[in-house]
């Protein structure tokens, strides 16, 4: 692949991204994404065959993206309070950079679980959980935390730290009638959330 095939592959890609954070799956076209990429129908289509090639190429960037930053939640050297704390401070700034993202994700995984499905296909979930517990086994244990309540955990996590990006309009409109503006609602979780887990589940 030349460098300007380089270019172009990730122009597309950029506006591909662009188009369907903005419209989703359904509502996103071919040519919506070669007008915003600069370039024809046709040289689009010569790098990505259909609409779905496109899209999951994108899902998939996505998801490993996400994956990727979060990778440090496994390391022997944290303390399972670290790794909370880091957890939401890094999650909820993430999410503050790509505001879109939880509305897309939430809309794409109901739409199509079969993708998530084949993203996950060579995911090991359960050996991570297992791989989380065996490092905190001694502050889990001590905290009444099983191995087989890791997964209520972990979604209750994410969805404390998830759920005020996908319901910000609803969100915003409460605040409004508040001193309090989003942005300052969202720095102050970062710490809000993680004292919140880590009380629960120590005491």
């Amino acid at each position: 692949m030349t460098d300007n095939d380089k270019q172009t592959e990730e122009k597309i890609f950029d506006a591909a991204t662009d188009v369907f954070l903005d419209k989703g799956m359904d509502g996103a076209r071919m040519q919506d994404i070669a007008n915003h990429a600069g370039i024809n129908k046709a040289l689009l289509h010569y790098y990505y065959r259909t609409k779905d090639q496109l899209f999951d190429a994108v899902f998939q960037m996505i998801a490993k993206k996400m994956l990727k930053k979060f990778a440090p939640v496994f390391d022997e050297n944290l303390t399972l309070e670290d790794k909370i704390r880091f957890f939401f401070r890094e999650h909820i700034t993430f999410l503050l950079e790509n505001p879109r993202l939880p509305a897309f994700v939430l809309n794409e995984i109901n739409r199509n679980p079969e993708r998530v499905k084949k993203l996950l296909k060579n995911v090991d979930v359960e050996s991570l959980w297992k791989k989380l517990y065996e490092q905190h086994k001694t502050e889990l244990d001590k905290y009444n935390v099983s191995e087989k309540m890791l997964p209520q955990l972990m979604t209750s996590i994410a969805a404390m730290s998830v759920f005020p990006f996908a319901a910000k309009g609803l969100i915003e409109a409460i605040l409004s009638k508040t001193s309090i503006n989003f942005n300052d609602y969202i720095e102050e979780r970062k710490q809000f959330a993680a004292d919140f887990v880590i009380n629960a589940i120590t005491k």
